[in-house]
């Protein structure tokens, strides 16, 4: 993060700093992760989409205190800094933490105005299989007490007040419950529906139902464009972007779906269709910075952690290894 000062990343108190290793960190220069276990294997790819196990990974930690203590510091006090720096603490090392901002949560970041008022980032919904994050509030005691469940109803407000839904309330669940909603929602006209069944029945999602990893595939080449340049391709009509799709773009991103990537809507969409709980929706009760990152700040600060909020990082000073390099 750009900014007027200088800070230095921690590092183990054995080694020494020299001004001659400062360096500018560059993402395109990152090695590919290398694992030892089954258990980090099953949190990257594929696997960490469908794999509910990772619920009880986030909400019991590392599970072990390394033997050496090291002082570690992170830039960024966003969730992923934030969830970081938990696990460090509870692995028993000394972290502190720098955030530009003079408030934490990043993306999903809140803060009260001059009259007391909770301003957030955009609307926050918790989608059902957000199994990492349930596992970190359930951590930090704010599942049970700080998220609603909503009925398993998608509701759209439309101009002048008139409500539309997707219902997915039925006997049968994924994919069923979701053909069905598609099929009786008030959002889409006849025309507009035939399209979107046109559009959805030809992508990755109708693959990932029988073959989970060729749907993923298929929808990673999807990233370089838009969600509107590939529903457009089969005949999806502007309509639907307006009337539906933007409003689920909101909700995921931030962006419409103009912005957005086809690979970000269909990655959920494929969620949907193969567990029924994924569409369920959670809110929090109050803002972002009361239900999710307060209880994540006092379990941070009882192991230790220092959080330093206005506090931007220009560069980041470390060690070459003397042989290695």
């Amino acid at each position: 993060t750009a900014g007027v000062s200088s800070t230095m990343a921690f590092v183990p108190a054995s080694l020494t700093t020299s001004r001659a290793d400062r360096f500018s960190l560059n993402a395109g220069t990152e090695a590919a992760p290398s694992f030892t276990s089954d258990g980090a294997k099953s949190q990257v790819g594929n696997d960490s989409f469908l794999n509910e196990n990772l619920m009880a990974r986030a909400q019991n930690g590392p599970g072990k205190k390394n033997e050496e203590s090291l002082k570690i510091g992170i830039v960024g006090a966003g969730l992923a800094g934030m969830v970081a720096a938990m696990d460090l603490a509870d692995a028993g090392h000394q972290v502190e933490m720098f955030e530009v901002r003079p408030f934490v949560g990043g993306k999903v970041s809140s803060w009260q105005d001059k009259n007391g008022n909770h301003i957030e980032m955009g609307l926050h919904v918790f989608f059902g299989c957000y199994y990492n994050l349930f596992g970190i509030m359930k951590r930090t005691g704010g599942f049970d007490k700080n998220l609603r469940i909503k009925e398993h109803v998608h509701t759209f407000v439309n101009e002048g007040g008139k409500l539309g839904s997707l219902d997915f309330r039925f006997p049968i669940g994924a994919p069923v419950s979701g053909l069905q909603a598609f099929a009786k929602t008030e959002q889409l006209g006849l025309e507009d529906k035939f399209h979107n069944a046109v559009r959805l029945g030809t992508s990755p999602i109708v693959r990932a139902l029988v073959d989970f990893d060729g749907g993923m595939d298929m929808v990673r080449e999807l990233d370089e464009i838009t969600f509107t340049e590939w529903f457009t391709q089969l005949g999806g009509k502007r309509g639907s972007l307006d009337r539906m799709w933007d409003a689920i773009a909101y909700a995921l991103g931030f962006l419409d779906c103009d912005s957005i990537s086809a690979r970000c809507m269909l990655t959920i969409f494929m969620l949907f269709a193969i567990r029924t709980e994924a569409s369920v929706l959670r809110m929090l009760d109050g803002s972002p910075q009361t239900g999710l990152h307060d209880p994540i700040i006092k379990y941070l600060e009882d192991r230790g952690v220092k959080i330093n909020l206005s506090s931007p990082c220009r560069e980041i000073v470390h060690d070459l290894d003397p042989e290695t390099g």
